[in-house]
């Protein structure tokens, strides 16, 4: 039985991770393509309209995925939300706000060494550090050096500065931002997002993660989109309308 949650959010369960299959998908997560399996793409435009019409409704063009704890797959759904937002004609950007422990750099392949840390810190200009055209529409900023107070940083007046030039020159800004059950420097972004995606991870979340986590965001007076469900296992039964469905509570 599922945890019920609050009404408006939606849940979009993948079903496409098969045991057999998840290490090959892992390796290569982030080639969301036309080669891509029919129900991997069809999923995640699914949740990108989904969190397109959040967006409108809150008009802004900025969101975050989070989840409760680490190795739940959210920066592996960050980078696909990204390619699939991308995939739009969009100008977007991806930033890995987690600067505790980064991974967007190693989904995509890129060099760490210059990223949001070293722009905050105004070592580097900030051209220097996104990564164009990683994909066709799509830029990526990695954590960068890995810095002693990433929660200062995210409060600095640079990185509201750099914010605003974001939504300046972008349509899409995604943040992969840390689970927030471990810390909270994810809520600090509350002001400049419509709100989390939520990524929880079959198995491996529990009802009181996940009701934890809706807790700490209402507490901090922000608000959760929706929910990402990833690593399941298939379903036939759901294979009615494709490989995935929704699921309201």
């Amino acid at each position: 039985m599922r945890t019920r949650v609050k009404e408006e959010l939606w849940l979009l369960i993948l079903n496409y991770l098969k045991r057999k299959t998840i290490k090959k998908i892992t390796d290569r997560i982030f080639s969301l393509s036309d080669k891509s399996k029919f129900a991997i793409v069809e999923s995640y435009k699914a949740a990108r309209t989904n969190i397109m019409f959040s967006l409108s409704a809150k008009e802004k063009k900025c969101f975050a995925v989070t989840s409760y704890s680490k190795g739940e797959g959210k920066s592996t759904v960050s980078a696909n939300l990204a390619i699939s937002f991308s995939k739009m004609e969009k100008r977007v950007l991806l930033i890995d706000c987690d600067l505790r422990r980064p991974n967007v750099h190693n989904i995509f392949k890129l060099d760490n060494k210059k990223g949001l840390t070293n722009v905050i810190g105004k070592m580097v200009e900030i051209d220097e550090a996104v990564k164009h055209d990683v994909l066709p529409n799509l830029d990526i900023l990695p954590a960068g050096t890995v810095a002693p107070n990433p929660s200062e940083l995210m409060c600095s007046t640079r990185f509201q500065e750099l914010y605003e030039q974001f939504v300046r020159d972008y349509d899409y800004v995604i943040f992969d931002t840390p689970p927030i059950g471990v810390v909270a420097d994810a809520l600090l972004l509350k002001d400049m997002i419509a709100g989390f995606v939520v990524v929880v991870r079959e198995r491996s979340t529990t009802h009181g993660d996940l009701q934890h986590l809706l807790d700490s965001v209402k507490l901090a007076d922000s608000t959760v989109l929706g929910l990402i469900e990833v690593g399941c296992t298939y379903d036939s039964k759901r294979r009615k309308k494709g490989y995935y469905y929704y699921q309201y509570y």
